[in-house]
Formats: C-alpha cells, structure tokens, sequence
C-alpha cells in the first residue's frame, strides 16, 4: 500500500498473531498503526458508495458482473474523485466468502493461470488503480524554426558533398525534406549542428593532409 501511494487500511477480525507480527513492516509502520479494525464487512464498508470484491474464481459460480482489472481500475479510478471506495480482499487460503461477496457491487479477477498469494494479488490491483496518474507526462519541447531546420540542411549536404557522399547539385533539396520530416525539437537541432561541424572540421583536416 504505501509503495503505491495509499493510506487507508480496514481489516475486518485480523487474527490476532499474524496482525501482530505485520505490524514491523519495512517502512509501513504507519499504515499499520493508523489501520481501521472492524467487527463486521457492513460496518467496514459503511461510507463507499463502490465495493468492489477481488476473486480468483476456482469452482464457485459467481452471482456478481465480473470486469478486468483494467477496465475495473478505469472505474474504480473514476469513483474515487467522488467518494470512498472499498476494494476487498479475502484471507490468503480461503478468498472472500459468499456473504462478503453479497456486499459487492462487482467483481474483479487478475487474469493469470494460477493463484496469486494476497501481497501479490493486492500489489498488482493497486498498480492498476494508479498507472494512469503515475504515467509521467511527456515533456513539451520547443521545436526547431526553420532556420534552424536549413542551417541544418546546409551544413549537412555541406558535409556529405565534402566527403564524397552526394555529387549531384540536386541533393540539398532531397536533404531539406528530410531533414524536416525528422521534426527535430530545438535542442536536438543544435546537438546535430555540433556533430555535424566537428565531422566537417575532420573531413577538412583529413583532406589537407
């Protein structure tokens, strides 16, 4: 939970030595500390207006929509802008029971062949529920004018003509449009125009030799 970012922890009749024991947790000291416990599932998930139970399926015949946990995430990301919602988790063994499932507006299920162990299982859901916000966003760079674009172009077919690449008298106009097709940000146009006169300088060199 903390490594994704959440805080509220709601156990219901958490036995008692394991709880315990879990409560010196690398760095989650605190969400143990602040964790809620409860009696009952309906006292529990008194104030979510979403309650959504994880299950693995197995033989039992489900009464409840089941959804991806993709799609399930969308939603439940959708929800929580509004109010609190309440994603289950059953015991490592046994799962939810029918009763905690009958509380459930719907379901979700990881898609793998086997069983997950509940850190897992709880690691994966809460990936899901944050890897849209926790996508960066791509950086917004300035790009190149197009005189950046043709003292660019001119240096290039400089370079090649000097170094034996092109002959013909046409090429700068081939080497214009491609030079603009690579949609060049600014930064990298100056980057190509430092490479470019150091190989210029070399060609150069190397010919006086």
């Amino acid at each position: 939970m903390r490594n994704f970012g959440f805080e509220r922890l709601r156990l219901v009749n958490p036995y008692a030595v394991a709880y315990q024991e879990a409560r010196s947790a690398v760095n989650a000291g605190e969400i143990l500390r602040q964790a809620e416990e409860f009696k009952t599932l309906p006292e529990a998930i008194a104030d979510c207006r979403l309650v959504v139970g994880t299950t693995s399926l197995g033989h039992r015949e489900l009464l409840h929509p089941l959804r991806t946990l993709e799609y399930g995430g969308r939603l439940i990301r959708k929800s929580l802008a509004e109010a609190p919602v309440a994603l289950l988790f059953g015991s490592e063994k046994f799962g939810l029971s029918n009763d905690d499932l009958s509380y459930c507006n719907w379901l979700v299920r990881i898609g793998t062949r086997g069983s997950m162990n509940l850190g897992q299982a709880v690691a994966v859901c809460l990936f899901e529920l944050t890897r849209k916000a926790r996508a960066p966003k791509p950086e917004k760079r300035k790009a190149a004018t197009a005189e950046d674009l043709d003292r660019l172009t001119q240096l290039l077919t400089e370079v090649l003509e000097e170094s034996g690449y092109v002959h013909s008298g046409g090429a700068e106009g081939k080497i214009r449009r491609l030079v603009r097709r690579l949609e060049l940000p600014a930064h990298d146009a100056e980057v190509w125009l430092g490479m470019m006169r150091q190989i210029q300088w070399k060609v150069k060199r190397e010919q006086q030799r």
